[in-house]
């Protein structure tokens, strides 16, 4: 009886600085959009607020 023998070929190894590079968003400089979105609202609501602050301290005088 012959042996017949199977040969498997390895498949080629991962690179293990991919799934560090995915996991935190490798090459990308700028912030996110919704970031982007979020800062722009809060500047707003903040510039709102000093203007009505400065409105109740010095509110318009009447003729």
């Amino acid at each position: 009886m012959n042996k017949t023998s199977i040969t498997l070929k390895s498949p080629k190894p991962r690179n293990p600085f991919v799934a560090a590079a995915r996991a935190r968003r490798a090459g990308a400089h700028r912030p996110r959009p919704g970031a982007v979105r979020a800062q722009a609202r809060s500047a707003l609501r903040a510039e709102l607020q000093r203007g009505l602050d400065r409105a109740a301290l010095h509110p318009p005088s009447s003729p």
